[in-house]
């Protein structure tokens, strides 16, 4: 679906995540901008000494996975993958940080021990979901009160800034040098969402042509054909 067009940042207004936090090789690339900045702020010095449990949510394609996956590095986070939480030892994970996504995935016991025991010194439990757990259903009247309790960090979808950045990684993976006008062209056509993002740039790549506008254009008009992922407007 096309979307319009909004006002990409000024370079003060954009940031690269900070180096000296020790952060995993490769995430220099995570562009931080408005529609991000609270949840890298959040997980910027967290847990440190106060543990507890968090959650980053937002839209399909927001980047909150990728965000997660850096502070899981960072920290040295045991990072479960939802509904596999069932099969581990809760006491396996006593004191260590963990990263639950998707975090909805999880049964309601199992949700529960984790975040008791994200309690404990040492532990803390980030959650990412597309809603914040306030809003999930819960069958466990504990547990109702303890996601109640969670604090949750919204992220929105990416802006031009961070669409940018994705387009322009999932080129270079691929050794393409798209023309200049590309990126711009295709940020105002296509889904703003990494698998948006993932998903033009292959098709791009099939075509085995140099990538200009016109390819673009050609690649999202027969896309627009056939129902799929883009849209092109008029222009």
């Amino acid at each position: 679906m096309m979307n319009g067009m909004t006002a990409r940042p000024t370079p003060a207004d954009q940031m690269r995540l900070p180096l000296q936090r020790d952060l995993p090789e490769g995430a220099e690339g995570f562009v931080v901008s408005d529609c991000n900045r609270a949840a890298v702020e959040a997980l910027a010095d967290w847990p440190n000494l106060i543990g507890g449990v968090v959650a980053i949510c937002g839209p399909a394609g927001c980047g909150k996975s990728r965000l997660a996956q850096i502070w899981a590095e960072r920290v040295g986070a045991v990072a479960i993958h939802g509904a596999e939480a069932a099969l581990i030892d809760p006491m396996e994970l006593d004191g260590r940080p963990v990263l639950l996504d998707p975090a909805r995935e999880v049964d309601d016991e199992t949700l529960f021990h984790l975040i008791n025991l994200a309690q404990a010194p040492g532990g803390a439990l980030l959650l990412v979901a597309r809603s914040a757990p306030s809003s999930w259903e819960a069958a466990l009247p504990d547990l109702r009160s303890r996601l109640d309790a969670v604090i949750s960090v919204p992220m929105e979808v990416p802006d031009d800034a961070v669409l940018s950045a994705m387009l322009e990684a999932r080129f270079a993976e691929r050794g393409i040098r798209p023309q200049k006008d590309v990126i711009p062209y295709l940020l105002r056509r296509i889904d703003r969402s990494a698998a948006a993002a993932e998903e033009v740039v292959e098709r791009l790549d099939a075509l085995h042509r140099p990538v200009t506008r016109a390819l673009a254009r050609e690649v999202l008009e027969g896309a627009e054909a056939s129902g799929e992922l883009f849209t092109p407007d008029e222009t």
